[in-house]
């Protein structure tokens, strides 16, 4: 239930080949930057502008005046990133998306249509399709001893050997405003978590996390 398969639609990213090739997809986390010097380089010039070294934005997106991207980056078709954004580097942001006013990306791939449109920060994470964060929404990357994140929630605990790992949600999650997902968060398809919600561990597929910690499924309409 925590294999890569189980989160993504991967016909929604350009990093589709590379992540069909780990069974988990936390374990992506530490290529990307490697992912996006590959990729950039071999997208359309008529398509993409190449305004920065590593750095490789669609003539379709729109880039708001006071916003910073550094690479490697790649900037999909259609995608806002609007004022005051703060792209650290190592982000393969999707089609469609919004990367919102005063949010912070650093080494993460956010699919097509990703929301993360107000005061997030989002690092060493993946978003699949779809998935929204509402405004002030984070990802909490380390854990506060600076030990290896352990996935916890799902049957044994599963060590991924990382010390830098934020959250994994699944396609169309949503996330409310002001929640904090705590290092090694892994959100199924489909699932919600209320606003000012401390989450950590796994949450499966088409439940309800709410902010007393309850997690219920959710109802079929």
């Amino acid at each position: 239930m925590l294999e890569t398969k189980s989160f993504f639609d991967l016909s929604h990213t350009l990093a589709a080949e590379y992540l069909e090739q780990f069974a988990y997809p936390w374990q992506a986390l530490a290529g990307i930057k490697a992912l996006i010097l590959a990729l950039g380089p071999t997208l359309d010039p008529a398509e993409y502008d190449h305004p920065a070294e590593d750095v490789w934005i669609a003539k379709s997106a729109k880039i708001f005046p006071s916003a910073y991207i550094a690479g490697p980056c790649i900037i999909g078709p259609e995608t806002e990133v609007r004022h005051s954004a703060f792209i650290r580097g190592s982000a393969l942001v999707g089609a469609g998306a919004v990367v919102g006013n005063s949010t912070e990306l650093k080494n993460v791939i956010l699919f097509d249509g990703v929301q993360v449109p107000h005061f997030n920060y989002v690092g060493d994470s993946i978003l699949g399709y779809k998935a929204h964060m509402g405004a002030g929404a984070v990802t909490s990357n380390v854990k506060s001893d600076k030990t290896l994140v352990v996935v916890h929630g799902a049957g044994e605990p599963m060590e991924t050997g990382l010390k830098k790992f934020g959250a994994i949600l699944g396609d169309f999650v949503e996330v409310g405003c002001n929640s904090v997902l705590n290092p090694g968060t892994v959100i199924g398809p489909h699932s919600n978590v209320y606003p000012t919600s401390c989450v950590r561990g796994y949450l499966p597929p088409e439940h309800i996390h709410k902010n007393t910690g309850v997690i219920v499924k959710k109802e079929v309409r």
